[in-house]
């Protein structure tokens, strides 16, 4: 006898939570498996992110269910290692001390002695990265060679040609951006 039906679900959702299931599952499961250091984690974060989705009431609805599935698994991995923290990351400051956000102290944590900070450091650079692609493309190469390279803002301006204003005012829109579309995950390791 089917558990899901007995449980109050239809035949035509549970065909459409077994379709989703199929689609995604191994997609899902390999790219949870590449964030946390054991089968059983990602067994256990695969299961929660297919529980969530079942309770959903309106699942159909989902105008990207593959982006969801994603994002519902980054947030488990993250409450994961959250929960598993060390005592030191809390040692860890990611703000400078005018309370700006500072990319660079992530980037360059030491995780030699820590395989929870390699993976935390490893999905900060995956979200960097996606966030750094929506920018236009100006903002985003002045970004990297201030942030990256060390090149300062004068000297940016200089190599392009352009006024110091419009580099700064570039460099100020591409923190804003980075910083709305990262801050859910600085709040996590911020904890």
């Amino acid at each position: 006898m089917d558990s899901m039906v007995d449980i109050g679900m239809s035949n035509e959702t549970n065909n459409s939570i077994t379709k989703t299931v199929n689609q995604f599952g191994k997609k899902l499961f390999g790219f949870i498996r590449g964030k946390v250091n054991t089968q059983e984690d990602a067994e256990d974060i695969l299961q929660d992110v297919w529980s969530q989705y079942s309770g959903l009431d309106d699942a159909e609805e989902l105008e990207n269910v593959s982006g969801w599935l994603y994002q519902v698994a980054r947030n488990k991995i993250i409450d994961l290692y959250r929960k598993k923290k060390p005592d030191y990351l809390e040692d860890y400051s990611y703000e400078t001390e005018d309370g700006e956000f500072d990319f660079k102290e992530i980037l360059l944590i030491d995780e030699s002695e820590s395989p929870e900070l390699q993976m935390l450091k490893d999905l900060f650079w995956e979200e960097l990265i996606k966030a750094l692609n929506e920018l236009p493309e100006n903002q985003r190469q002045v970004f990297v060679l201030n942030e990256f390279e060390d090149l300062t803002l004068q000297e940016i301006a200089d190599k392009y040609n352009e006024n110091l204003k419009t580099i700064i005012s570039r460099k100020g829109y591409a923190v804003k951006h980075l910083r709305k579309k990262l801050k859910y995950l600085y709040d996590e390791l911020a904890g």
